[in-house]
């Protein structure tokens, strides 16, 4: 492990275990215990790409006036919280090779005090991206079933309250995460929060999957054939599961190795599944890639904003 150890509190049962993983390793038949190595670059790569489209959707949204609601703030919001995400994985990935390589020599004592800014920085970030679907997923409710109402319900005002609250909690949240890393009851806050997360999103996006299937059976049923119902729920389900998959698929890992952390730390398997707990992060770094496809980029208001952005049609 590098000498800059980020996120002790989920690398340390994989580092405290280095004494035990040959016992675990001795009956496998293969050597998939042995975890993945991972190069450096390949999370450099993707943290410049995440950080570059995040940052051009902040940018289109602030340009465009049109773009300025609660809606485009809360995926503004995530981008920036994926920036967060990519800016963290790349100060400590420029820091580990510096320190390796010995370009940079520091006293152990300010390396421990940068690694606990940019270990908060990275739980912080971690927190507000798993916050921001939600609330994405919730202000795309109430725009369905109350759009009628939903400028009295979702005001500018409601919405400054909500993002500045969650970022707030993501602080305040990483900071105590950091102090108390080594407490399952910290560890399990944090899994309790992401299933909260999981479930709100499946039950609200599976609720406005089900009303758009019926509107569009209500349509379809009046018309011959009917293929709009087919072909709008077909849509309607690929942008539910390409929506709830990224997310659980990206999240999971993470999640589930911090589950092992609290329930079978010693154990053989869990073991060989704490050794891949870079694959964890890269999937997590992926996520802040995939983010603005699923959220920002599907509008064509801000496609058109992107370009303007992009040849400087300012």
């Amino acid at each position: 492990m590098s000498t800059l150890a980020s996120l002790r509190l989920l690398r340390k049962p994989w580092n405290a275990s280095k004494g035990n993983q040959s016992n675990a390793t001795v009956g496998a038949s293969s050597g998939w215990c042995q975890g993945l190595d991972i190069p450096n670059e390949l999370f450099l790569v993707l943290g410049l790409v995440s950080l570059v489209e995040n940052l051009l959707v902040v940018a289109a949204i602030l340009k465009n006036r049109n773009l300025h609601s609660p809606t485009y703030y809360f995926i503004c919001c995530l981008a920036v919280s994926d920036m967060l995400v990519s800016i963290s994985n790349l100060a400590e990935m420029l820091l580990m090779l510096l320190l390796e390589h010995g370009v940079l020599v520091m006293r152990p004592s300010i390396i421990r005090h940068m690694d606990s800014v940019i270990d908060m920085l990275i739980c912080s970030s971690v927190m507000s991206s798993l916050s921001f679907p939600g609330v994405i997923a919730v202000d795309r409710y109430i725009t369905i079933f109350y759009a009628l109402r939903y400028h009295s319900i979702m005001t500018l005002q409601r919405a400054v309250v909500t993002m500045v609250s969650i970022w707030l909690a993501s602080t305040v949240s990483s900071t105590v995460l950091i102090a108390y890393y080594s407490s399952n009851t910290i560890l399990l806050c944090l899994i309790g929060f992401f299933l909260f997360m999981l479930v709100l999103m499946l039950v609200l996006y599976i609720h406005m999957f089900t009303l758009a299937r019926h509107h569009l059976h209500s349509i379809s049923s009046q018309q011959k054939p009917p293929t709009t119902h087919r072909g709008g729920s077909l849509k309607g389900a690929i942008t539910l599961t390409i929506l709830l998959g990224v997310f659980f698929i990206c999240w999971g890992p993470f999640f589930f190795h911090l589950i092992l952390i609290v329930t079978c730390p010693t154990n053989p398997f869990c073991i060989c599944f704490f050794s891949y707990f870079n694959l964890f992060l890269i999937l997590i770094i992926c996520n802040s890639v995939i983010d603005p496809l699923i959220y920002a980029f599907r509008s064509q208001e801000l496609r058109r904003t992107l370009r303007e952005v992009v040849t400087c049609s300012w």
